[in-house]
């Protein structure tokens, strides 16, 4: 599904990459954890190819990236901070989106799921954080897709919106459907990652499930066998 060999990058002298090295198989739900300005950001933009790389190949769905765009129409990506014209209503973004992406859509489904009906009409800029972030969701999902890239999903939502957003993002794993996440409620992680993917200074520190995690790094609960991996010296 994505091949990562040998990424580097650099912004001025500042090394974000280093020879970093990923496979992600198809299907499964990968949560790309690390702390702040460990790459998360930057590999996830390199896969959706708005990072340029300095060095190294990338692969998404069997095709090398570079110099291309096409492969980006099978991936769907709800960012950390998503920013549209706040005069729009919400009726006429979704609108907007599916005039653009000329695919199917479902977001009927999604809209009553999120209770959205209400705020069709109203702008983008009335709504709050948590509204938004609900608008965010259906944009994301409402297309099918093989890859789903979610950057801090959880952002603003309350409680019962959580919790269809877990339920949603099973749903598209039970298709086969490849979902990469990055959050810093480790709970939320816990509670959907297949596996976990951790970045420490632009490379990868440890790739694979939470039990092999909390094994390795001799924890019993997967809050501390985080914070023993982001610590050398209880991780060794």
């Amino acid at each position: 599904m994505i091949k990562i060999e040998l990424l580097h990058k650099k912004f001025g002298k500042n090394q974000v990459l280093t020879g970093l090295d990923l496979h992600i198989q198809k299907g499964g739900i990968f949560a790309i954890l690390g702390p702040n300005g460990s790459g998360k950001t930057t590999l996830i933009k390199t896969i959706l190819g708005m990072v340029v790389p300095n060095t190294g190949n990338i692969s998404v769905l069997g095709e090398p990236i570079k110099n291309k765009w096409k492969y980006r129409q099978e991936i769907e990506y709800l960012p950390q901070i998503a920013n549209f014209p706040g005069n729009l209503k919400v009726k006429e973004l979704i609108r907007m989106i599916k005039d653009l992406r000329q695919k199917s859509s479902e977001e009927e489904k999604l809209i009553q799921l999120f209770a959205l009906e209400p705020y069709l009409d109203k702008k983008l800029a009335t709504l709050s954080g948590g509204t938004k972030q609900k608008v965010n969701i259906v944009l994301t999902f409402m297309f099918d897709s093989p890859l789903i890239i979610l950057d801090e999903p959880t952002t603003g939502l309350d409680p019962l919106a959580l919790i269809r957003l877990k339920e949603l993002i099973q749903v598209e794993k039970e298709k086969g459907k490849t979902i990469l996440v990055t959050s810093h409620i480790m709970q939320f992680v816990e509670e959907v990652a297949d596996e976990i993917v951790y970045l420490l200074e632009g490379k990868i520190y440890f790739k694979g499930s939470i039990q092999e995690l909390m094994t390795k790094t001799k924890q019993t609960d997967f809050e501390h066998a985080i914070a023993a991996i982001a610590t050398p010296t209880i991780y060794d």
